[in-house]
Protein backbone atom coordinates (compact mmCIF):
# COMPACT_ATOMS: atom_id res chain seq x y z
CA UNK A 1 0.00 0.00 0.00
CA UNK A 2 1.44 3.38 -1.45
CA UNK A 3 0.71 6.78 -0.20
CA UNK A 4 0.98 9.37 -2.21
CA UNK A 5 1.80 12.98 -1.05
CA UNK A 6 -0.61 15.43 -2.77
CA UNK A 7 1.41 17.66 -5.35
CA UNK A 8 0.50 21.36 -5.79
CA UNK A 9 2.44 24.33 -8.11
CA UNK A 10 4.79 26.42 -6.74
CA UNK A 11 2.45 29.82 -6.25
CA UNK A 12 -0.04 27.65 -5.12
CA UNK A 13 2.01 26.28 -2.79
CA UNK A 14 3.21 29.73 -1.77
CA UNK A 15 -0.26 30.74 -0.51
CA UNK A 16 -0.63 27.24 0.96
CA UNK A 17 2.19 27.62 3.22
CA UNK A 18 1.38 31.18 4.14
CA UNK A 19 -2.22 30.63 5.07
CA UNK A 20 -1.18 27.69 7.20
CA UNK A 21 1.87 29.39 8.94
CA UNK A 22 -0.44 32.93 9.58
CA UNK A 23 -3.51 30.45 10.67
CA UNK A 24 -1.07 28.91 13.06
CA UNK A 25 0.19 31.78 14.42
CA UNK A 26 -3.34 33.29 14.61
CA UNK A 27 -4.51 29.87 16.67
CA UNK A 28 -0.98 29.94 18.88
CA UNK A 29 -1.87 33.14 20.02
CA UNK A 30 -5.08 32.88 20.89
CA UNK A 31 -4.14 29.77 22.73
CA UNK A 32 -1.93 31.80 25.05
CA UNK A 33 -4.31 34.43 25.17
CA UNK A 34 -6.86 32.15 26.57
CA UNK A 35 -3.91 30.17 29.24
CA UNK A 36 -2.53 27.88 28.20
CA UNK A 37 -3.64 25.78 31.72
CA UNK A 38 -7.01 25.85 30.35
CA UNK A 39 -8.09 23.32 28.48
CA UNK A 40 -9.50 25.58 25.50
CA UNK A 41 -6.45 27.42 25.34
CA UNK A 42 -3.96 24.03 25.21
CA UNK A 43 -6.37 23.04 22.42
CA UNK A 44 -5.67 26.22 20.60
CA UNK A 45 -2.20 25.97 21.22
CA UNK A 46 -1.68 22.22 19.96
CA UNK A 47 -3.64 23.24 16.91
CA UNK A 48 -2.43 25.90 15.60
CA UNK A 49 1.16 24.34 16.45
CA UNK A 50 -0.28 21.67 13.85
CA UNK A 51 -1.68 23.92 11.47
CA UNK A 52 1.69 25.86 11.03
CA UNK A 53 3.51 22.48 10.19
CA UNK A 54 0.89 21.02 8.05
CA UNK A 55 2.47 22.03 4.54
CA UNK A 56 5.37 19.73 5.05
CA UNK A 57 3.40 16.90 3.87
CA UNK A 58 2.24 18.81 0.80
CA UNK A 59 5.01 18.50 -2.16
CA UNK A 60 5.72 21.23 -4.55
CA UNK A 61 5.12 20.01 -8.53
CA UNK A 62 8.35 19.54 -9.87
CA UNK A 63 7.26 19.25 -13.76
Amino acid sequence: MTVETPAVSKRQYRWLDIGTKLGGVALFAAGLEAGIISAPGLLLVFTGALLGVSTVFITEETS
